[in-house]
């Protein structure tokens, strides 16, 4: 589980390898995270978009940017939960995940808060460093 609160916003996510869907043979590992997003201020703020960033172990960087998530632009009042779960490929087993959801506040404030970074590995791989 990793955690990130910005804004008095907290966002967990929680990586789970897709071993059944996965082809390791086709260099296809496939991931699933739930992310819970925790509005702790004291203003009611609305999720307008993301952005993330994800890098396998060869280096290679793909972006990823929309409007809300999973189809929706949720609206949190102070002390609501929204979590939700989604999913990504990967061509290698192993990579990281990070990036930022935009938000907008009741006062009409747009501020973006960090979605922390997360590591994508396979549970009985071997983890070098480089």
């Amino acid at each position: 589980m990793y955690c990130e609160t910005t804004h008095s916003i907290a966002v967990t996510v929680t990586p789970i390898y897709l071993e059944e869907q996965s082809e390791p043979d086709d260099n296809q590992y496939i991931w699933a995270y739930h992310v819970q997003i925790e509005n702790q201020s004291a203003q009611t703020v609305q999720l307008i978009s993301r952005h993330w960033q994800i890098t396998d172990s060869n280096g290679c960087v793909k972006e990823v940017r929309g409007q809300g998530v999973i189809g929706e632009q949720p609206v949190l009042h102070p002390g609501e939960t929204f979590e939700y779960t989604s999913g990504t490929p990967l061509p290698t087993p192993s990579g990281i995940m990070l990036g930022s959801y935009q938000m907008v506040g009741e006062d009409g404030e747009n501020f973006d808060i960090t979605i922390p970074a997360f590591s994508l590995d396979l549970p009985d791989e071997e983890r070098r460093l480089n």
